[in-house]
């Protein structure tokens, strides 16, 4: 295994201005090295990752990281910067780089060593050093753990007094003279403490890529715990796998903390008990803050209900969120696990379509015939196994809707809901309300005082058992039938689409889909196109190929305005512009956020009319898509694919011609920007609207 960090990897005098330029510095190191392999879209991931949460912290620290299939192997460059970058820490910018690349399919081993180090950042005598230090050579040790940062520092403050004198022998021992406290004055302040139990806390801390919040966010909690004299202990998920906390730890737990951005794995073990739940970058800025609000709940009693947690998008809900808010996020709880079945469904049965013809679907099944040296056949095996994935749509939405509302306890209802939708041929909508009933239906139940001694049984036999009846009894014999009606309505409508009909319904998506880059309208027109896909038909086609064309335009239009009027965007944008094009060419709308961030009157605006452009120009062209997914790269398996190229062109231009038109208005032609994004709090916005 070879070594995590080298000299070449650290650069003393970083001389980057923004942090897109630094981590391009940093990252062309590591392709020196061997350790990347494509830097362009090695940068577009780390672009991606700082897109969901900036990645600067307090005390001068900027830790840009992903995971990316163009690593061969973990790695970490570190830069160090005399004027400071901006990373969106709210203390302001970074003078200690640290540039975390891992591979998708990072070694355990190495994971460990990136975990000790994000809890070595929250130490001030190890970036002390990191900052006192005057060779590359010594800065890679620091990092490595091959030389104790105390010792760093003291040798480097050392450095000016080595002269041998007696004085400074005398300086240099500043402890000897002290006398040490005497067993009889310290006994009365420790016998207090024995006397009474301490508070109890334990935490769990997670974020999307598990390499560095995770384990910062658990340092700063202990460090805190101990200032506040209470026992705390923390669980990290992060890549490097979890070890549970002991159940007796968790048992005796006097509150829970959570710091996490995404689920929290086996949440249903700390049920009961006074907790605080939080994004991973509050345990890192906030520890102490955390501590007493927990403590303060302990206090006045609260807890959490018995056997009600929290879903990965239902993070951060409490009882004041509107109806509508929590509405929202249920649905787009069950969208995010539905779409990996989407994209994996979608992309099999439209890779079959492009080898085998469009008859593919009247192909034998593959158990029965197949020939391995004929296209066909696989092309057929393709299709088979696309449609399998693509069975679990309508299932894992209702599933995870009734997950989003009511935990663990609402798959099982959820799941037979759903699958009662596709047997009725209530189709999308039917997995919508099957959702919504099974998480109504186990909240209510969950509402039911319950002797203790059946508690242990709930989750596991009583809720799911009655649930499903429930939600079985609704789905096949009070709305299934008028929702598949409404399904079918809604089948033939799309069938039946044409002309001015067609254009408008262009229109519409198109504007929701440029409305909030990326946001809950955006999903939503998303989701209803998918949906689609799930009984295609050339109506249900068109759609799919309006949604994504709109969807591209965005950050392609960003990417060309930056390149053909840069003088009126910053030279964060101008970076930004760059990435933009991969992300818009790969159907990432949430590539233009950065722009709309720092200028959402001129750029949404914009943005939406191009999306409109586009999206009417798609149907009225008649372009399909059978891909639930992919951007330009799936061009191939579009219907009418030069025209579809033509109306993402077209959107695109007009976006590009109002942005810098508006762009215009504001100052003479030439003058540089003076805008907010010119110090880039846009970031921190991003993270918010992301």
């Amino acid at each position: 295994m070879s070594e995590l960090i080298t000299a070449e990897l650290v650069d003393l005098g970083l001389s980057a201005e923004t942090k897109e330029a630094a981590a391009r510095s940093l990252a062309e190191r590591m392709v020196a090295a061997g350790r990347v392999t494509d830097l362009e879209g090695f940068l577009a991931d780390v672009a991606a990752r700082e897109a969901q949460m900036p990645t600067g912290l307090d005390g001068g620290i900027g830790i840009p990281h992903c995971r990316s299939a163009h690593v061969t192997e973990p790695t970490l460059a570190f830069g160090r910067s005399a004027s400071g970058i901006d990373f969106g820490a709210p203390d302001g910018p970074a003078d200690l780089i640290f540039l975390i690349a891992a591979p998708t399919g990072g070694d355990a081993d190495h994971l460990t060593i990136l975990a000790s180090l994000a809890r070595h950042l929250m130490d001030e005598t190890f970036t002390g050093a990191l900052r006192s230090a005057t060779e590359p050579a010594r800065a890679a040790a620091l990092i490595r753990g091959d030389e104790p940062a105390a010792e760093a520092a003291a040798d480097e403050d050392a450095k000016p007094e080595a002269d041998g004198t007696p004085e400074a022998e005398a300086e240099a021992k500043p402890e000897s003279p002290a006398p040490a406290p005497s067993p009889e004055s310290s006994a009365p302040s420790t016998e207090p403490t024995t006397a009474e139990r301490p508070f109890r806390i334990v935490a769990v801390t997670s974020c999307p890529t598990g390499i560095a919040h995770t384990y910062m966010a658990a340092e700063s909690l202990e460090k805190a715990g101990k200032a506040a004299g209470i026992e705390l202990h923390v669980e990290t998920q992060g890549s490097a796998g979890f070890k549970r906390l002991d159940p007796q730890l968790v048992a005796d737990a006097d509150g829970v903390i959570f710091a996490h951005d995404v689920e929290v794995r086996e949440k249903d073990r700390f049920a009961g008990k006074p907790t605080v739940d939080v994004g991973v970058k509050a345990g890192i800025n906030r520890a102490a803050e955390l501590i007493t609000e927990v403590r303060a709940k302990a206090a006045r009693g609260d807890a959490s209900a018995p056997a009600r947690t929290a879903a990965p998008m239902d993070k951060g809900s409490d009882e004041a969120d509107g109806f509508g808010t929590r509405l929202r996020k249920w649905l787009m709880t069950g969208v995010s696990y539905m779409v990996p079945f989407v994209a994996a469904g979608g992309l099999l049965i439209a890779l079959a379509f492009a080898i085998g013809g469009y008859t593919i679907d009247k192909a034998p099944s593959v158990a029965e015939h197949f020939v391995w040296t004929d296209s066909t056949s696989w092309a057929a095996l393709l299709f088979q196994v696309g449609g399998v994935a693509f069975g679990f749509l309508v299932p894992i939405l209702a599933g995870f809707i009734a997950y989003g509302m009511a935990d663990r306890p609402g798959l099982v209802p959820g799941f037979v809901g759903g699958a009662i939708a596709l047997t009725i041929n209530a189709g999308f909508l039917g997995g919508l309300i099957a959702g919504l009933l099974a998480g109504a239906v186990v909240m209510a139940i969950q509402r039911v005082t319950i002797p203790p001694v059946l508690r242990g049984i709930m989750p596991v036999v009583v809720i799911p058992l009655i649930s499903s009846a429930i939600v079985g009894f609704l789905m096949f014999l009070v709305i299934g039938k008028p929702v598949a009606a409404l399904q079918k309505a809604l089948t033939d409508w799309l069938s039946g689409l044409s002309g001015a009909n067609a254009i408008i319904l262009g229109v519409i998506l198109g504007l929701m889909m440029c409305f909030d880059l990326g946001g809950p309208l955006n999903k939503v027109a998303y989701a209803f196109a998918v949906g689609g896909l799930a009984n295609p038909n050339e109506g249900s086609l068109k759609v799919m190929a309006a949604v994504m064309a709109a969807g591209m335009v965005p950050p392609l239009a960003m990417a060309l305005a930056t390149t053909v009027r840069g003088k009126l965007f910053t030279k964060t944008e101008r970076e930004n512009g760059k990435a933009a094009w991969v992300l818009g060419a790969s159907f990432i709308t949430e590539g233009a956020i950065p722009f709309a961030a720092a200028d959402p009157l001129r750029v949404i605006p914009s943005a939406m009319a191009g999306g409109a452009v586009t999206g009417a120009l798609s149907m009225a062209f008649g372009c399909t898509l059978r891909a639930p997914h992919g951007g330009i790269f799936v061009v191939p398996l579009i219907g009418q694919p030069l025209l579809y190229l033509v109306a993402i062109a077209a959107g695109t231009c007009v976006t590009t011609a109002l942005v810098i038109l508006l762009k215009g208005l504001r100052k003479s032609p030439g003058a540089p920007s003076t805008g907010p994004a010119e110090t880039p709090p846009g970031e921190t916005k991003v993270t918010v609207a992301a």
